[in-house]
């Protein structure tokens, strides 16, 4: 991750665990099937930016093999403890001051990081010349503005509760310089960074377990901001993880844009 100045979901609360592992069980399927596309194998080097959890990195190691590295970087980096392997190098970093922990790369990927930041169309372009000709930057990033309801198929009182705490979300996200039309100017951004063979994608998982984990855990984490704006009571947001817990509660997370672009020259 970049700069903590204004993050919302630093990773210092035990709350941020839940969501890597939410994060992991919903989005690592889709982002491998990329990756993997892509042509991520042995002996490839990657850097995976603001990383949170560990099982990015994991995946990463487990396809480039003993010939690849895989640099594992964030500002906080106590999640990625633990049991390593000898490709893997994690590093404290703040993608928005400090300089690439390498060159010359096969891979940069960065997933949920670029949307918090308020300069990160400069951390892309940073992202970008760690690249070696021909290599890749996936990029991918929530747009909780191209599809925001908390709950689309859904009606009655704890839904409309979960939209309101939703909409109280969103709107700490955006006070605190969160762009939440983001994900869908990736294409462009990567074009402007030089990228070539540029394509997106996006992933919209509608309801599932795990949906309503992440949810739980998010709302368990800026639940004092969340009051403190009035968007909601401590009562409303007991209710709401009391609803969370419930298997007919569906909720969904915004949609997940994926863009990955080529350097040139390769």
């Amino acid at each position: 991750m970049g700069s903590e100045d204004g993050y919302l979901l630093d990773n210092a609360r035990r709350e941020a665990g839940r969501r890597f592992d939410t994060f992991a069980e919903l989005f690592d399927p889709w982002t491998f099937a990329h990756l993997d596309r892509l042509g991520l194998g042995a002996g490839w080097r990657c850097w995976e930016v603001g990383a949170g959890g560990p099982s990015v990195p994991a995946g990463l190691a487990a396809r480039v093999g003993p010939a690849g590295q895989v640099w594992a970087t964030d500002l906080d980096t106590s999640w990625l403890t633990g049991p390593g392997d000898a490709v893997t190098e994690v590093l404290r970093h703040d993608v928005t001051r400090d300089a690439p922990p390498a060159t010359g790369l096969d891979l940069v990927h960065a997933r949920l990081v670029l949307v918090h930041l308020p300069d990160r169309v400069a951390v892309l372009e940073r992202l970008a010349s760690a690249l070696r000709p021909g290599g890749w930057l996936v990029v991918e990033d929530a747009d909780p503005a191209l599809q925001p309801l908390a709950c689309p198929a859904e009606e009655g009182p704890a839904a409309e509760r979960a939209e309101r705490i939703r909409r109280g979300f969103r709107a700490l996200l955006a006070g605190r310089g969160a762009d939440l039309s983001f994900g869908r100017s990736l294409p462009r951004l990567l074009r402007g960074a030089g990228l070539e063979d540029v394509r997106a994608e996006g992933y919209f998982p509608v309801t599932a377990p795990a949906c309503r984990e992440l949810e739980a855990a998010t709302v368990r984490h800026v639940r004092g901001p969340l009051t403190e704006s009035g968007a909601a009571t401590d009562a409303e947001v007991d209710a709401h993880l009391v609803w969370l817990a419930e298997e007919d509660a569906a909720v969904t997370p915004a949609p997940l844009i994926t863009c990955w672009g080529r350097r040139g020259g390769g």
